[in-house]
């Protein structure tokens, strides 16, 4: 098993491979587990949150074995930068890979456990949510710092960012990190990132008018494109459901 740990961490060298090594029979299992498994353990005075990635396909194993880096990896150093840039995101501490000659097994991304108050989630089924429209906005204004910092988050999703209240200022932390450029972007790659987050028309006039303000253009013509990425997504979303259901019909 390859083993990284963030420089502050490295006395916890032992805690932290006994906590990888036993993944599989210990910890609290914490929140969705669809695609990969997330687990809670106790690392001497805080909460370590440990995902584990599903073993890659065949052809993947090699690729990850040799060409391209792992989702832990990723995950880990994405993690550091985003902190070296003050962008929100849990303390990232540690991540392994389990390596088999020429593939590639499990790996794991190990991050402080953070208490938060809501997801963006939330703001897309509770409307009736405390100071909803200016959550929304300081949410707004959270993603064009991202783009000011030349963060193109590719899984920019309703599940993807924890919200915490603290006094009367909201605080926005990233997670799930594997998939990110940072790369200068334009007004439509910078709008197209919200694509995913919302169905509602309500919340994208308060997004498209708290980001037109943001960038000093037209509101009409930032909704306009919210609108319009917005609709090709889910489009493109519910035709791959469908074809799912005609092609795995077995499952």
């Amino acid at each position: 098993m390859k083993l990284v740990i963030e420089d502050n961490f490295n006395k916890n060298f032992a805690e932290i491979q006994k906590i990888f090594q036993d993944f599989e029979t210990y910890g609290e299992v914490f929140g969705n587990q669809d695609r990969n498994t997330l687990k809670l353990f106790q690392l001497n005075d805080l909460t370590a949150n440990v995902k584990s990635f599903k073993v890659p396909n065949l052809v993947n194993k090699v690729v990850y074995r040799f060409f391209r880096q792992s989702k832990a990896e990723r995950s880990f150093m994405y993690a550091k930068k985003l902190k070296d840039l003050n962008i929100g995101t849990p303390q990232p501490i540690a991540y392994a890979e389990e390596k088999n000659g020429v593939f590639f097994g499990k790996s794991y991304y190990m991050s402080e456990h953070l208490n938060y108050d809501i997801t963006y989630r939330e703001l897309t089924t509770n409307f009736d949510y405390p100071d909803h429209e200016n959550v929304l906005r300081a949410f707004t204004r959270f993603t064009y710092l991202l783009h000011e910092n030349q963060i193109n988050f590719l899984d920019h999703s309703p599940g993807n960012t924890l919200i915490k209240k603290v006094d009367d200022e909201y605080l926005f932390y990233l997670v799930d990190l594997n998939r990110m450029r940072f790369e200068e972007m334009t007004l439509e790659e910078r709008v197209k990132n919200f694509a995913k987050l919302t169905i509602h028309d309500s919340m994208l006039e308060v997004m498209s008018d708290e980001y037109a303000h943001l960038m000093n253009t037209s509101k009409d013509k930032v909704f306009a494109l919210m609108k319009q990425f917005t609709d090709e997504f889910q489009n493109k979303f519910h035709r791959k459901r469908r074809w799912k259901k005609r092609v795995l019909f077995w499952r």
